[in-house]
């Protein structure tokens, strides 16, 4: 069984920096992306960046120039370094690996990010 695990969250304040990391455990074949999301109180989730896997990678408008998205295939992992943190990039962060032999989406449980002074 395939599990995603997240690590990094935390409390920060605005300007600050953290890094998620992701890591799935299991047998789990074909991944080709993944990505982080993000929800916020009351909001739907969004997604904050995604790379596949051949290195491309798209970033969320908001997020663009702030956060940098990087995985290791070989090792199933996905980190996603903030930067420049703001209040409003307060939400709890998913990961998720998307595998096509066969098609499948994989969710973390999530991991609170607050930026707050």
């Amino acid at each position: 069984q395939v599990q995603l695990v997240e690590s990094g969250g935390g409390l920060v304040q605005p300007g600050g920096s953290l890094r998620l990391s992701c890591v799935a455990s299991g047998v789990i074949f074909s991944v080709n992306g993944m990505g982080w999301y993000r929800q916020a109180p009351g909001k739907r989730r969004e997604m904050v960046a995604r790379i596949t896997d051949t290195s491309a990678s798209i970033y969320a408008d908001s997020v663009k120039g702030r956060f940098t998205i990087s995985g290791d295939n070989a090792k199933n992992t996905v980190y996603l370094q903030m930067n420049s943190l703001k209040p409003e990039d307060t939400a709890v962060y998913y990961c998720n690996f998307h595998t096509w032999k066969p098609v499948q989406n994989y969710w973390g449980q999530g991991t609170q990010v607050t930026v707050s002074s």
